[in-house]
């Protein structure tokens, strides 16, 4: 390995304390407020950003896209059946080159350990944009966006009121133990949230997550009863029911998880002006229903254009770790 430069990487939630998780939160919201007022900061000029797909994506990519370009920078797609990683280059010797053109990498893959061994040899920071185990970007958003409907007072401004405020809120998540409920498990642990869970037998999120974030404080309850992990819920989240790379089980996953659809009828069991969540894309009719995802109670709308702000906080913070 090359000697390693003072660096940050953002690979889990996990990573990150309560005070850095807040300070994210104020910061994206902040940089939202100033790109929309045309005052915003271009901390990225002269900087290029590689952003390593070796996994579809949609909203992951524009958000990374348009942020690096926000802050000034240069962003670099790569496809990696378009690069000699197709060719069995390792993971290891892409990282060391990659920190040799570019200032950061975005990856967005299968394997967790993929992320962690190109973090390992890149002496630049590096961000998980997606594993199979976790998606800490998507979940940071999220929480900007419960931030903006759920949360009273000055949260942006302190930040006592704005956990405060989390801490108020019963969030649930309906459906695959999958990335998403594992960063949710994450952010359960850091901030000392509530998190009511609810997978079918065998489907639940990772073991050591939930027993990492409740030794740090997370209060997390898992059923397979959707009815009672949303009942007085004020956040709902969902997600497919077949992830990127589970196709084959689509129909299988299908029979299984019929019960935990997201309904109306379920809706009619959470708390009084609770907000529905889904990081897209969705599959209308499984495990939400047309009424729900269009509904009032819907911001998942929201939820994907906060990925753009959140995702330039999440940036600059890495940077300044490789600058001061």
């Amino acid at each position: 390995m090359e000697k390693e430069r003072k660096k940050r990487d953002l690979l889990s939630i996990f990573d990150l304390n309560a005070d850095e998780i807040l300070t994210l939160i104020q910061r994206a919201s902040q940089m939202k407020k100033d790109w929309q007022s045309g005052n915003y900061s271009t901390p990225f000029k002269g900087k290029s950003v590689a952003l390593l797909f070796e996994k579809p994506s949609t909203r992951t990519r524009l958000s990374f896209e348009v942020g690096v370009w926000q802050l000034g920078g240069q962003p670099i797609f790569i496809s990696s059946d378009t690069t000699q990683i197709q060719r069995g280059e390792p993971i290891e010797d892409t990282a060391r080159v990659l920190s040799r053109y570019v200032s950061m990498i975005m990856i967005r893959t299968y394997a967790q350990e993929r992320i962690e061994k190109l973090a390992e040899y890149a002496t630049i920071p590096v961000i998980n944009g997606l594993s199979d185990l976790s998606h800490p970007c998507q979940v940071l958003s999220d929480l900007l966006t419960v931030s903006e409907h759920k949360i009273e007072g000055d949260w942006r401004g302190n930040r006592n009121i704005l956990l405060e405020g989390l801490r108020k809120l019963k969030f649930a998540w309906i459906g695959d133990g999958n990335n998403m409920a594992n960063s949710w498990i994450a952010a359960s642990g850091v901030l000392g949230l509530e998190l009511a869970i609810s997978c079918p037998e065998k489907f639940e999120p990772s073991k050591k997550y939930i027993e990492k974030a409740k030794k740090m404080g997370g209060k997390i309850t898992i059923s397979n009863d959707p009815a009672e992990s949303i009942k007085n819920a004020d956040v709902i989240n969902t997600d497919v029911w077949a992830s990127m790379g589970q196709e084959k089980e689509r129909e299988k996953r299908t029979k299984i998880f019929k019960e935990y659809q997201v309904n109306s009828k379920l809706m009619k069991l959470s708390a009084k002006n609770s907000i529905f969540m889904h990081c897209l894309p969705a599959h209308r009719g499984e495990e939400v229903t047309d009424d729900v995802i269009e509904g009032a109670s819907s911001v998942v709308w929201d939820q994907a254009e906060n990925r753009l702000h959140m995702q330039k906080a999440i940036m600059e913070m890495l940077i300044r770790s490789v600058e001061h």
